[in-house]
């Protein structure tokens, strides 16, 4: 059984809550990522995400240089322990409706699990159940 921990992103980015979104977005696309922790000092105080930045930010028509992260983050952020089974973060993003969980271990944020990192997952157990198979499957001689 993989556990959440195994498959987390361990070094998630983060940005303050006065950055501007204009600035946070350019943040996740250089890094490749849909969310960034919002922290005030070393403190975590919220999370953002490119569906944020689109339904909150965009949508609302104002200027993405001018408006904060902090008006936009959710607070408080999903967390799940990084020892939980893979398939409880899919089913409690499911049920939350959220894309991305902090992963928490002895009650401090340790990295992010995205939906992103389950479809991985999920690909790669089938590629190898696939393999697997394949690999045990013995040939079928006929015997006319």
């Amino acid at each position: 059984m993989s556990t959440v921990a195994k498959i987390m992103n361990k070094k998630p980015r983060s940005v303050g809550p006065k950055t501007s979104i204009a600035s946070a977005a350019k943040t996740m696309r250089a890094a490749r990522v849909g969310s960034l922790f919002v922290k005030k000092g070393r403190q975590l105080v919220g999370v953002v995400t490119d569906t944020d930045i689109v339904r909150r930010a965009v949508a609302s028509g104002k200027p993405l240089g001018k408006l904060t992260v902090e008006k936009i983050m959710t607070t408080p952020i999903c967390t799940i322990e990084g020892s939980q089974p893979v398939d409880d973060a899919q089913d409690m993003m499911a049920d939350l409706g959220v894309r991305h969980l902090g992963v928490t271990s002895n009650g401090e944020i340790s990295g992010v699990v995205s939906v992103r990192d389950l479809l991985l997952h999920y690909k790669r157990y089938a590629q190898s159940k696939i393999s697997t198979d394949v690999s045990y499957s013995e040939p079928k001689i006929s015997q006319d």
